[in-house]
């Protein structure tokens, strides 16, 4: 590690303190030694992969770290100066029960974390999850208790002191992910290393992996990107609802006509008034945003984005 950042800041990739610089990861998987260098290089936040505090779950979902372990990464990160720390919660687990839930969310606020980040599990076709479901070893949770168990995580949260800035992100005061606001924003964001995805210009890359074949591009002097695909206006637009929507304060219209030189009127007047109807989205001054109820039902909401691919459609 102390290697790779040295040769980042010869490489002219510079940061400071303003910066924030994120490190991902597990609590038994990285050593004192190893965040005594990264906090030295100007690595000053981690992201934490918790994703439960109870121990029969994180067996369940393959885990290897203990909730001891959680607490002691905590207590040495802090003692080596990292003031912004998120942790990462799952809900929806097979067999995970509204008290476990409960329990793993007092416990995420008892630590005090500066950031929680909480995702539903969606079982994905070729993962263990998806060949245990086909097999009857676990059965996904319904979409009604799923539902319960987020509205559970918002009131807990707000209640300590947490802002819900974004659908599954949750922040005290200027601790809001200033990298992941780049993508809900729909703004360019660079790809550096093997496997790495980007989006500029209106282009969105993945970098080719695993890292032998990115280094042997490099000594070819040839860019080392797999596939490159060119977002269209049409598809730019979608993103910036779906994206943007996300966010508790809404796509800002004037940032709409701004960025597409067409009004959000214009493009999306019928599923706006579709949906203000159905009460699942509201106006905020100049933002569209989702509703509580719209919250729960994103998807649908967003479906209402959609917009032909013939670029040409839209003027």
């Amino acid at each position: 590690m102390d290697q790779l950042f040295t040769n980042l800041r010869k490489a002219g990739i510079s940061w400071d303190e303003a910066s924030e610089v994120t490190l991902e990861v597990n609590p038994d998987g990285v050593t004192t030694e190893q965040l005594k260098v990264v906090r030295a290089h100007g690595i000053n936040r981690l992201s934490v992969g918790v994703q439960t505090f109870d121990p029969t779950l994180l067996e369940t979902i393959g885990r290897t770290h203990s909730v001891a372990d959680v607490h002691a990464l905590l207590e040495k990160a802090r003692g080596l100066g990292f003031n912004n720390i998120s942790i990462d919660l799952m809900y929806a687990l097979p067999g995970q029960t509204e008290d476990s839930w409960l329990q793993t969310v007092d416990r995420a606020i008892e630590l005090q974390p500066d950031h929680i980040s909480a995702y539903g599990l969606k079982i994905e076709p070729k993962t263990q999850f998806h060949n245990w479901q086909k097999s009857g070893q676990i059965v996904a949770m319904d979409q009604d208790d799923e539902a319960d168990l987020y509205e559970l995580l918002i009131n807990k949260l707000e209640k300590a002191g947490y802002f819900q800035y974004e659908i599954s992100n949750f922040a005290k005061l200027g601790k809001e992910s200033r990298h992941n606001l780049l993508y809900w924003e729909n703004e360019s964001y660079l790809a550096l290393g093997a496997g790495a995805h980007g989006y500029v210009e209106h282009q969105r890359y993945q970098n080719i992996g695993p890292i032998p074949h990115y280094l042997k591009a490099i000594e070819n002097e040839e860019l080392p990107t797999r596939k490159v695909d060119r977002i269209s206006k049409n598809e730019q637009m979608e993103e910036e609802m779906f994206l943007g929507l996300r966010l508790r304060k809404g796509v800002s219209q004037s940032n709409f006509n701004r960025k597409y030189e067409v009004t959000m009127q214009s493009v999306y007047g019928e599923a706006i008034e579709r949906l203000l109807r159905d009460e699942l989205v509201e106006w905020d001054d100049d933002c569209l945003r989702l509703t509580e109820r719209g919250q729960l039902l994103g998807n649908e909401v967003f479906a209402q984005f959609l917009l032909p691919k013939d670029e040409e459609a839209i003027r």
